[in-house]
């Protein structure tokens, strides 16, 4: 049987810094103190390896309002769910954590961690149970796309649709692909473009490809091609900052200035931080004949763009130590 244990290397590289367990000791039952409340006797039998007599006790302390012991019967629930694989009971330990301590340090460190090796432990289920799958040789084209072995990975996303030539998702990842290598053919674009389009026959609301396609058009100045793609990628997806962003620029470009302004006030809703939406909107204002409200991004933009400067200038000139 093909092994693909290997397809998620960035995951059991987490994995490899594994989540500190208590350990399973082969002691006599022990004996918490009468007097302790559920959950802290919980608590104590997880330190002392006991996770199967300590995770029900555990579960109770979540129930009460971010209190210490709410706390700590996390961890320790998350600990030891890892420990004697139990994941749900540990997922469930992790929801509470992060809801009601979503700042605590070690509380993150436990959830990067325990994240990491539910899903390093899935990869490995797959790769025993259906090595020869389908998405088992997508995790595995998923994992060599990351070591940049651009050609290693597009044979795997082809045995993959080899497998299932209906299967969702594989050829955005194939155009993506080939838009990601270096020292690309002349023809890649057109390549990437065909993949792409292949990608929406077989799933219609895929957002990025159609994105994808805006920008290839956007990249060509064919406004008429990339704006009907850029508009249904926002519409596909009504979070999806970049294609409000692109399809303003597309509309500025076609010197469609009313129409620009719509999407670019969505794309600086979605993405305020980001100084190119405040210039495309204050130029689609500016263009459009709102004066007021041109000057008041281009304002916000200037300052952004100031800031970045100044914290590239401190970065670049650190201050030298006396001698």
């Amino acid at each position: 049987m093909r092994n693909v244990s290997h397809a998620a290397p960035v995951l059991i590289f987490l994995a490899g810094f594994c989540l500190p367990a208590y350990s399973q000791q082969a002691t006599t039952s022990p004996h918490p103190g009468p007097e302790a409340s559920p959950g802290a006797r919980g608590v104590k039998l997880a330190k002392e390896g006991h996770c199967k007599e300590a995770l029900p006790l555990l579960k109770g302390p979540l129930k009460s309002a971010g209190s210490d012991l709410k706390r700590e019967a996390g961890l320790a629930g998350v600990r030891c769910a890892m420990a004697i694989g139990e994941p749900d009971a540990a997922i469930d330990f992790l929801r509470v954590l992060r809801r009601d301590f979503p700042h605590d340090p070690e509380v993150l460190f436990v959830v990067v961690h325990a994240f990491s090796d539910l899903s390093s432990n899935a990869a490995q289920e797959l790769a025993r149970t259906a090595p020869n799958s389908y998405p088992a040789l997508e995790l595995n084209a998923e994992s060599l796309e990351m070591q940049s072995k651009w050609d290693q990975a597009a044979q795997e996303y082809q045995k993959a649709l080899a497998q299932d030539p209906n299967a969702p998702g594989i050829h955005f990842r194939l155009g993506r692909l080939l838009l990601s290598k270096p020292n690309p053919p002349a023809d890649v674009v057109e390549q990437a473009r065909k993949e792409f389009q292949a990608e929406l026959r077989l799933d219609p609301a895929n957002a990025g490809a159609e994105y994808v396609l805006g920008e290839l058009a956007r990249q060509d100045q064919n406004w008429a091609d990339a704006i009907p793609h850029f508009s249904r990628a926002s519409k596909l997806d009504p979070l999806f900052g970049d294609a409000f962003l692109g399809l303003g620029e597309a509309l500025l470009a076609d010197h469609k200035f009313s129409e620009a302004i719509p999407p670019l006030e969505s794309a600086t809703k979605l993405q305020p931080a980001n100084p190119a939406t405040h210039y495309n909107l204050a130029t689609a204002y500016s263009r459009a004949g709102r004066k007021a409200e041109a000057d008041k991004e281009f304002a916000i933009h200037r300052q952004m763009t100031q800031k970045g400067d100044a914290a590239q200038e401190s970065q670049g000139n650190p201050s030298q130590s006396p001698n």
